[in-house]
């Protein structure tokens, strides 16, 4: 029995800003003929927060600001759901604390500020900024955004879906960046009750394996490190409620190769003009490392995210 609704996910649409939703998916072509499938991305970091975060930030603060007014919100991040909190926030009068990590990406961390956050720097990873964010919530009774935890992430991420299968053509595969879990889960929800024939794939890095071994064991698999470019993804300690969500849900969870993930950029911006994070480029990657299984194939992909340094995409894709 998984938590999702598809109702409760149709009910998000309203609640969510216009200019997170009805984003650009088209089949390219140019990238499909490299890759021997026909292949259709959903582009989801043409928005102020340039991810797909603001659609889950949406519809919680929606939710909470109808249900308790106005309260403060507090969550971890590695950069994408901090700005797009923020930005959900403030459109709604909410005060909004991250929690990152001190080597938190400059931009995210930038933008996240620009953005009205108050901002905490923490010395270790992202499950030490969980744990901060977690503490500081109970001493100072903030109401705590838990990414994929948090039921309504997942349903605003699961919007995608509905968007997705609207498509004219099915798809045989629907390929979706792993981390957490709320857009694996939300949109995979969405298929399975929509379009149950196509395939879904989650999609994560060798560097973060936590929730794909996870699900590989049918149980809660926690790693000691991650090494990884794709820190939207990144992830050590995975939430059970969304393992569970995810067992039902998936179809196959892979893992991909850190070159692999920066072929996709590559890819992504040779062929279709894009310029996106490491998270973004999973779904390609995974095409990449195991074409035979994807040969004639229609895919979708969704490009979750835009939040690159200039210098970083420059090292990992230009140079």
């Amino acid at each position: 029995m998984v938590r999702l609704d598809l109702e409760r996910i149709s009910a998000a649409v309203p609640q969510i800003a216009p200019v997170f939703r009805g984003t650009p998916q088209y089949e390219c072509e140019q990238l499909g003929a490299l890759l021997g499938c026909r292949i259709t991305l959903k582009v989801e970091s043409l928005n102020p927060v340039r991810c797909f975060k603001g659609r889950g930030t949406e519809t919680v603060l929606a939710r909470l600001v109808s249900e308790d007014g106005p309260r403060s919100v507090i969550c971890a991040s590695a950069g994408n759901l901090g700005q797009a909190l923020a930005y959900s926030g403030r459109r709604r009068g909410v005060p909004c604390t991250v929690v990152a990590s001190a080597t938190v990406n400059p931009l995210k961390l930038r933008r996240m500020h620009e953005l009205g956050a108050t901002v905490h720097l923490v010395n270790g990873d992202i499950e030490v900024a969980r744990r901060t964010a977690r503490n500081l919530a109970d001493r100072d009774g903030l109401f705590l955004v838990e990414d994929s935890e948090n039921l309504e992430t997942c349903e605003g991420a699961g919007t995608i879906g509905l968007e997705l299968v609207e498509a004219p053509d099915a798809f045989d595969a629907v390929l979706l960046a792993l981390g957490g879990g709320a857009m694996a889960t939300g949109v995979g929800h969405v298929f399975k009750s929509l379009a149950p024939s196509t395939a879904v794939v989650g999609v994560q890095p060798e560097g973060a394996p936590a929730m794909t071994l996870s699900w590989r064991a049918g149980h809660v698999v926690e790693t000691e490190v991650i090494d990884t470019i794709a820190d939207g993804v990144a992830g050590r300690h995975p939430i059970a409620e969304v393992l569970d969500d995810l067992l039902a849900l998936a179809d196959d969870v892979v893992l991909v190769g850190e070159d692999s993930i920066r072929a996709g950029m590559r890819l992504l911006y040779e062929h279709a003009g894009l310029v996106v994070e490491p998270s973004a480029a999973l779904g390609v990657a995974a095409v990449l490392e195991n074409r035979p299984r994807y040969e004639g194939a229609h895919v979708a992909t969704v490009v979750c995210g835009g939040n690159v340094t200039p210098a970083d995409f420059r090292r990992w894709v230009i140079d």
